[in-house]
């Protein structure tokens, strides 16, 4: 990058920390021994002071496909020059119109329109206002209630942390959404600890939502919402049987079923979205993060075949000439819709899906190898996924993760930590020798730190 062109060094610190308030960051800890990254290249950052940080995370599980890929960076140039803004409303361009074709291409025949926005936390926010809309352009105006589950993760939106389970991401906004339940987490220690891909035990914890529905009446009730694999709450794999059983009871009551592939969609399993992995095909998907390698935010709603039609009914009944009256100043940005398209041409061009899937028995042997490392008190995976639960310090919760997590950066590796857990999922091109050297570096770590 030219530092000419901002009038400043990209490549140098700032002279001044404070103005930028950080997102779920440590703001004081983090300005009193800030760590920078100035350049990126592959599975790569480099710091400001040089130094070369092997990316555990994809960032923030976003850069599937590596940092800065050629690819995707002129995608990006060329569009911005020949156009870097056009409205969506009552007006087009072609771009985004290409990029819902090659989206949907990635899943099962079932599903026919995607509607953009420009993050996880607002695809969020649209899938459930396009489910309560569904309900009442169909005639069903009753089915208002919103299903989560305890440890959840659904953005940040009003919608989002409401259907969300994380105690601190709720606890500070009052009431948030009426009419929201959740179902129970499926996290269980004490049947599944160290187990490898999917647990046996746990199908059961979907009969809750059983229990929710003879509690509202299923009447009431307009969708559930669940991440297939719960990431930002400290990877939690779903049971065998239990995505499958949640989809039989909204089937039964009727309720839509809505997947967060947020962290899951574009090939973070080994397959383009985890409907594909599990063979449970949800109602509506959302998705962001890997739909654009994390180049430009963007986000999306895919709807199975029939939900655009009930909108496109009820407009010719009613005379309305608008179906959803719900967007975006920014959906279907040709920018980002450049570096969604060009993104899927890389995944394609490399078989990155496919390379996921193969690494995958090699990554979780090599997690599994962490059993018996001081602190480490279970080890969770599937796909290019991988968490670690730490035994929490008496009385500080989250401080043996988060030294941890200082502690990787400063020997050359970027983790995720959430409470005492440690996430892994890099770059899907990463090799076997990084793999084995983010391991060494955790393990190396916690043997380290109290």
């Amino acid at each position: 990058m030219d530092g000419s062109v901002l009038g400043i060094n990209p490549d140098a610190a700032p002279n001044n920390l404070d103005p930028y308030w950080m997102p779920f960051t440590w703001n004081r800890q983090f300005k009193k021994d800030p760590m920078l990254l100035v350049r990126a290249e592959g599975i790569h950052y480099t710091s400001v002071e040089g130094r070369q940080i092997l990316d555990g995370t994809a960032g923030l599980w976003c850069v599937n496909a590596g940092h800065r890929r050629e690819r995707i960076v002129r995608a990006v140039q060329q569009t911005v020059e020949h156009l870097d803004y056009a409205p969506s409303f009552q007006v087009g361009h072609p771009l985004p119109f290409e990029l819902a074709q090659r989206v949907l291409q990635l899943l099962p025949g079932g599903y026919d329109h995607v509607f953009f926005c420009n993050s996880g936390s607002e695809a969020v926010d649209s899938a459930l206002k396009i489910a309560l809309a569904y309900h009442r352009v169909r005639g069903d105006a009753a089915r208002t209630r919103l299903i989560g589950r305890a440890r959840g993760y659904h953005g940040t939106g009003f919608g989002g942390i409401s259907v969300g389970g994380i105690v601190k991401n709720r606890m500070f906004w009052g009431p948030l959404l009426n009419g929201v339940d959740h179902l129970p987490d499926t996290h269980d220690l004490a049947h599944n600890a160290f187990t490898r891909g999917m647990p046996e035990h746990g199908a059961h914890f979907a009969d809750e939502l059983e229990k929710i529905c003879a509690l509202h009446d299923p009447s009431t009730i307009a969708a559930v919402i669940v991440e297939p694999v719960a990431g930002s709450t400290g990877v939690l794999i779903p049971p065998k049987g239990y995505l499958q059983r949640l989809r039989e009871i909204c089937d039964r009551h009727g309720i839509l079923l809505i997947f967060d592939e947020v962290i899951t969609g574009f090939g973070r399993l080994g397959t383009g979205f985890a409907t594909e992995y599990f063979g449970v095909e949800p109602d509506l998907i959302t998705c962001a993060k890997g739909l654009t390698n994390g180049t430009i935010p963007m986000g999306g709603v895919i709807a199975r075949r029939g939900i655009y039609d009930a909108f496109m009914d009820w407009a010719d009944a009613t005379g309305n000439t608008i179906e959803l009256f719900h967007g975006y100043t920014y959906t279907g940005h040709p920018v980002a819709a450049a570096a969604g398209l060009a993104t899927l041409e890389v995944y394609k061009e490399e078989g990155l899906f496919q390379r996921c899937a193969e690494l995958a028995p090699y990554w979780e042997e090599q997690l599994h190898g962490l059993k018996g490392t001081r602190h480490v008190i279970d080890l969770r995976n599937l796909g290019l996924i991988a968490g670690i639960e730490l035994e929490p310090r008496p009385g500080a919760p989250g401080k043996r993760a988060y030294e941890a997590f200082r502690r990787a950066f400063d020997a050359g590796l970027l983790i995720r930590v959430t409470g005492d857990i440690v996430a892994l999922s890099p770059p899907l091109i990463v090799d076997k020798p990084d793999i084995d050297r983010m391991f060494e570096t955790v393990r190396d770590v916690l043997q380290q730190i109290d």
